[in-house]
């Protein structure tokens, strides 16, 4: 690399801003929510924790030149995963009751799970359509 040369790279397209906007989202609200959940479970707040570094992770390394097309798949994966946590860790009773907490909407859940969702469809779709 020539000095002239810059290690940080900027999505080269809407889908890829989206996707990158994605990640900020679900990554802070999990680390906003940690010290929350570390309260009543040190091991839930740590994996909250651990989980929106990583995301935020993601973002650093897809803002470099080190980014491969392989990691969208990669990024789909871990926002999968973390989607199916939720309900594996909340309980399957019912696909909407794992968004109530005390009786009302969780709207800190509900922002983060929309956000993996439509995350993997950019992941997805950046993957199927870049070189």
């Amino acid at each position: 690399m020539t000095r002239n040369e810059s290690s940080v790279r900027l999505p080269d397209s809407i889908v890829g801003y989206i996707a990158n906007d994605l990640a900020v989202i679900t990554g802070i609200i999990h680390l906003l929510l940690a010290p929350q959940f570390i309260n009543f479970s040190q091991t839930l707040g740590t994996l909250f924790f651990l989980n929106g570094l990583g995301f935020l992770g993601g973002i650093t390394l897809y803002l470099t030149n080190y980014w491969r097309r392989e990691l969208y798949l990669v990024a789909a994966a871990y926002a999968l995963i973390t989607f199916t946590a939720f309900f594996v860790y909340g309980g399957f009773e019912g696909f909407l009751s794992a968004f109530y907490m005390r009786g009302s909407l969780n709207w800190n859940a509900v922002a983060a799970k929309t956000a993996e969702v439509l995350l993997i469809i950019c992941s997805l779709y950046l993957y199927t359509n870049s070189k």
